[in-house]
């Protein structure tokens, strides 16, 4: 029974207050939960040294290792390539002085294992420097 016939019906309105107060209380808690960097504001000014090179050169020494699992110390091929020949090698070419720096010259295609022979064979004889000699690639 619809009792009120002559009267016109209302179109239902969006009231905007009680939105705008939400979208109020959301950008308030992202204000207070923000945080700030300031790290880009910082001025560092880095010390400076003036230092002469050092004229002792500490001893290296080159190992080479092709794709074949070959190996050439300071440019002299050896015969046998197990572990222990290669430390004997080594301390044959440190010449008794403590210490060298051990600089693995490794083919991009030879094995890990005659890598990690050296490295061993290194640690074997009693030397912890070692490094790796690397080619930078072409610009492109």
């Amino acid at each position: 029974m619809d009792f009120q016939r002559g009267k016109a019906k209302e179109d239902p309105e969006i009231n905007l207050i009680p939105m705008i107060d939400v979208l109020l209380v959301i950008l308030i808690f992202l204000m207070v939960t923000t945080t700030f960097s300031q790290i880009a504001e910082l001025q560092i000014n880095l010390p400076t040294a003036e230092a002469e090179k050092s004229a002792d050169k500490p001893l290296s020494i080159n190992v080479a290792v092709d794709a074949g699992g070959r190996y050439l110390i300071n440019n002299s091929a050896m015969a046998d390539s197990g572990v222990e020949a290669i430390g004997l090698a080594l301390r044959r070419a440190a010449e008794g002085k403590p210490d060298p720096v051990i600089i693995i010259n490794a083919d991009a295609k030879a094995t890990h294992q005659s890598v990690v022979n050296v490295m061993e064979a290194a640690r074997q004889a009693g030397y912890s420097h070692i490094t790796f000699a690397t080619q930078s690639s072409p610009a492109k």
